[in-house]
């Protein structure tokens, strides 16, 4: 008999009795003590995408884009597919150390999108009260403007670190990627 699990029931009790009679013989004392299990809808992060099918989701990906939408189907390596995609891009045009960002964003129309699994850093599900609020301190402006600031903001960025991790190889420090910046 198969049993129907969500991810939230609880796991099963230590010392239940198993269902139907003990076999003759094994009756005399107390059953040996088991070891605590998770149920088995735990086993596979993948089967945790069960409740989130049909719903629409944030989905922060390795390379740092942020895509929205409505997750139809998965397998078990957490490939997604999600269905009317929107990538959202963000340009800070203030100062970082300001406790509240404020700058520029744009979302751009993918449709459907398929995401391999190992590529997910973040995925959660989104309030959709709350959807269509802007991010707050960010204007809605063009996806080229916003794409090509964020680029810069990027590059500036880099050549920080190459700089910053120069200073520290003249210092005698090494860096996990030190070889590829001196180049």
């Amino acid at each position: 008999m198969m049993e129907n699990l969500s991810i939230h029931d609880p796991p099963p009790q230590p010392g239940a009795q198993l269902a139907g009679p003990m076999p003759q013989g094994l009756g005399r004392g107390a059953p040996p003590p088991q070891p605590q299990q998770l149920p088995p809808q735990m086993f596979t992060t993948a089967a945790q995408l069960l409740d989130l099918t049909d719903k629409k989701l944030l989905v922060w990906l390795r390379d740092g884009r942020k895509l929205t939408g409505v997750l139809r189907s998965w397998d078990q390596f957490a490939n997604l597919v999600l269905q009317s995609t929107v990538e959202r891009i963000f340009a800070t045009t203030s100062d970082p150390s300001e406790p509240q960002p404020k700058g520029l964003y744009a979302d751009q129309s993918h449709g459907i999108f398929l995401v391999r699994g190992e590529n997910v850093l973040l995925l959660g599900e989104i309030d959709l009260d709350k959807d269509d609020d802007p991010p707050p301190g960010f204007e809605k402006a063009e996806f080229d403007v916003v794409e090509k600031l964020a680029k810069e903001r990027r590059a500036a960025e880099k050549a920080k670190e190459k700089t910053k991790l120069k200073k520290l190889a003249t210092l005698g420090f090494e860096g996990e990627n030190l070889g590829e910046i001196l180049l």
